[in-house]
């Protein structure tokens, strides 16, 4: 895997909304935010367009993305939020140039999609928080300074604490992943996750229990699942039931297709769609320990 050159002062990144539309004074109070780290922050053009439900047309967003992929001088791409849009454009955007100028993409959710493709590429990712889940001005969080961690290459591990139905091992293999919903719909595609003897994240939210269940299901019977080398299970937060109950826990559900894989599996790791949300580098080699006390990550 290309790993992009971690960031340096005076740095530039592109801020981009490849996907649903992001309310104004939020953004630039996150923009304000990253240039307190010593970055020169360049928006895209239409980032702060609406279009409907997503923040400008397809081909406004394609374009934002497309010239931040292209600039030299960017030396990563902060995705502005997720929500929905990024499958529309992803056959439009040309990411070759990366492959001679790498730079650091950054997001989570809907952002899945690129993290797949850029991964397929053998291109490092950052799996993180995104400005429209900045605190306030003038608060931290441990999610932003993680986020600033991983872009400085400050970040070397992770510490989560221990779940009942974590399966105790140890992995160390390439790290990939996203949003459970966004993986499952990736198969069949060109950029279905590569999971052969990998490290797999995952994480949902505000999904019906039934609908993890079928998501699982997806993953199980196109072989996603058959030959991880571990498995890291982020939050999988407001999720819903039926009058009539499903009858287990979405962890419960996860445990049910990976409980017969000699593998590591960590549940209720701090990643996902809500605080904490730790980041994680995707396409890193990374060492996984399951252990009776805690999960550590290492990252190489």
């Amino acid at each position: 895997m290309i790993r992009p050159p971690y960031l340096k002062k005076n740095d530039k990144v592109a801020v981009v909304a490849p996907a649903s539309s992001i309310e104004g004074d939020a953004l630039r109070a996150a923009i304000r935010r990253m240039e307190s780290w010593d970055l020169k922050v360049v928006p895209g053009e239409y980032v702060f367009t609406q279009y409907h439900q997503f923040a400008g047309t397809d081909a406004q967003r394609v374009a934002d993305l497309q010239a931040a992929v292209n600039n030299t001088e960017i030396k990563a791409v902060i995705c502005a939020r997720g929500g929905y849009g990024c499958g529309r454009i992803m056959d439009a955007v040309d990411f070759s140039s990366l492959a001679a100028h790498p730079k650091w993409l950054v997001g989570f959710s809907d952002i899945t999609l690129f993290h797949a493709h850029l991964n397929r590429l053998n291109l490092m990712t950052i799996h993180g928080i995104m400005p429209i889940n900045f605190p306030p001005e003038g608060t931290d969080n441990e999610s932003v300074n993680s986020l600033k961690n991983a872009l400085f290459g400050k970040l070397k591990s992770h510490t989560a604490s221990r779940h009942e139905l974590n399966k105790k091992g140890v992995a160390k293999a390439v790290l990939v992943g996203g949003n459970l919903s966004l993986i499952a719909h990736l198969c069949g595609t060109k950029d279905a996750l590569n999971t052969f003897a990998r490290i797999l994240f995952i994480e949902e939210l505000g999904e019906y229990l039934y609908n993890i269940d079928r998501l699982m299901t997806q993953l199980y019977r196109s072989g996603t699942l058959a030959s991880l080398a571990g498995l890291i299970v982020g939050d999988f937060t407001k999720l819903k039931d039926y009058e009539t109950p499903f009858g287990k826990t979405a962890y419960e559900i996860i445990l049910d297709y990976v409980s017969d894989l000699n593998i590591p599996v960590a549940f209720d790791f701090p990643a996902g769609h809500r605080e904490p949300n730790l980041a994680l580098y995707f396409g890193q080699e990374t060492l996984l320990s399951v252990t009776e006390e805690e999960t550590i990550i290492y990252f190489s």
